[in-house]
């Protein structure tokens, strides 16, 4: 009897476990018009460090820049946050995320390079390239 209570135990601790990791993380790529630039990434990124455990439950597990692209690959976990909320936060820090526009007044906070290319921003021609981190 013994073993059997043992066993039956040792058997739903394993389903827990097993029920706990089930949840695999997820990527999704969001396309920005306005974030070419080293500064760009910088204060996005600070927002989104900020924003991920504030509203997000943690949900981003980490994401990485490709600058030239206009782009960020984000790793998150979809019982914590979709990529509708990552695209949002996007927004809310000023930068346009797909077809999620960014919002007015956090947009017309950002720095002039930091802006669409409609409205001046980006790299400039004839100038340093701006993907590439400044020397400290």
């Amino acid at each position: 009897m013994k073993q059997i209570v043992i066993a039956t135990i040792f058997w739903a601790g394993f389903l827990s476990i097993a029920g706990a990791q089930s949840s695999k993380s997820e990527w999704v790529t969001v396309k920005s018009a306005n974030l070419k630039c080293w500064e760009c990434k910088e204060r996005l990124e600070r927002y989104l460090i900020v924003e991920n455990k504030a509203n997000m439950e943690s949900g981003m597990i980490q994401w990485k820049f490709n600058l030239l692209q206009g782009e960020v690959k984000i790793q998150y976990w979809p019982d914590r946050v979709n990529p509708d909320e990552i695209r949002t936060a996007f927004a809310n820090a000023g930068f346009d995320a797909d077809d999620v526009k960014a919002e007015e007044d956090s947009y017309k906070k950002l720095p002039p390079i930091c802006k669409r290319a409609a409205d001046g921003g980006g790299p400039q021609k004839g100038g340093k390239p701006c993907h590439i981190p400044p020397n400290n």
